[in-house]
């Protein structure tokens, strides 16, 4: 099988050695490489000194899309800066390739009518690679949830904050995606996996009302803290729930609370905990997973995406849940700028 990337930086480069430590030489890896400036990364994004890329991996570069395109790549991995998604995805399907998108799908809704109606004509398959569908916690959160063990959820909230500066070491972080919003940067965006989460657990909000903005001393043109409140509407009921994003916390936090009619829910993905309390305040679950490494998120991202591929699975995250997620990020951030609450659904 042939696969081309387009974008070999972190997220890139954490694909290919997925790639060939899962399937070795079966893979024809190709890639559309614009600049060629990435150095070679190790797992934990450290530099590799001497090492080149191509060679490392068995990568044939081309600057040229059409070239890369030319040589018939049964599928597509779009990695490159979030505005330049959709050109890119719909160049390779126009060229018969099945899609793997990087979240978020993109940092505006152009172009997307075209990219569905390239995908229908064409039969293609599309995954948006939110990862974290595959996390423990979250997985565990989510089943007990559905089995009602503490009863209706009434409200929730959640938290992601990490750092900006520490993301990349390796490279000054205000060039990153994440901090220019020409390339579809802000938290809004970079950190919209919470979003996809509760798209996951609730559906589409029926409202949204967002506050935030670029409020710390980070050299930045994007917002570095956004606190959303959300209505869904879940078996006729009003759940609210409220997301907090940032670029600044040291130490990081990621955490989701799920508030029940007879009990909660509360998930500690930076200590790798998920614990279920009844209406009493007892625990009646309590799954740990300490010692789960980050990458095996992404091997069974990439496990499932070759499934869908031969056919065997259907994608977890496809184009129109992709569309939702990033409609929610993009609600929130007309909201922050307009003071607005947001209709959604």
């Amino acid at each position: 099988m042939k696969i081309m990337l387009v974008g070999l930086g972190a997220i890139g480069q954490r694909h290919v050695r997925n790639l060939r430590a899962l399937y070795g030489s079966e893979i024809e890896l190709i890639a559309y490489r614009a600049r060629r400036q990435s150095p070679v990364l190790t797992d934990s994004l450290k530099v590799e000194e001497g090492s080149d890329l191509n060679t490392k991996y068995g990568i044939q570069a081309y600057s040229d899309l059409e070239a890369a395109l030319a040589q018939h790549p049964q599928a597509a991995f779009i990695c490159n800066p979030t505005s330049l998604h959709i050109p890119m995805a719909i160049q390779a399907a126009q060229a018969g390739c099945h899609l793997f998108i990087e979240k978020p799908l993109s940092h505006n809704l152009d172009g997307i009518e075209a990219l569905q109606s390239l995908v229908e004509k064409n039969h293609l398959m599309v995954y948006v690679a939110y990862q974290m569908r595959f996390h423990p916690c979250l997985k565990a959160a989510n089943a007990w949830m559905i089995a009602g063990k503490i009863g209706p959820v009434l409200g929730g909230r959640a938290e992601v904050g990490e750092y900006l500066p520490g993301w990349h070491t390796y490279e000054d972080y205000r060039q990153m995606y994440a901090s220019r919003r020409e390339l579809g940067g802000g938290a809004l965006l970079s950190q919209i996996h919470e979003m996809d989460m509760l798209y996951w657990f609730f559906g589409l909000p029926r409202r949204v009302f967002s506050l935030g903005g670029h409020l710390s001393s980070l050299e930045i043109d994007v917002e570095d803290l956004a606190s959303t409140l959300m209505e869904f509407r879940v078996e006729g009921r009003t759940l609210p729930f409220h997301l907090h994003q940032d670029y600044l916390q040291r130490p990081p936090s990621r955490t989701v609370e799920l508030i029940g009619d007879r009990g909660k829910i509360l998930v500690d993905l930076a200590g790798l905990t998920a614990r279920c309390y009844d209406q009493a305040g007892q625990l009646i679950e309590d799954a740990n997973f300490t010692g789960f490494q980050r990458n095996q998120l992404f091997l069974d991202e990439m496990h499932h995406f070759m499934a869908c591929l031969r056919g065997e699975a259907q994608p977890q995250v496809n184009l129109q849940d992709g569309i939702q997620s990033l409609r929610m990020a993009l609600a929130a951030r007309e909201s922050m700028e307009s003071g607005k609450v947001i209709e959604l659904a």
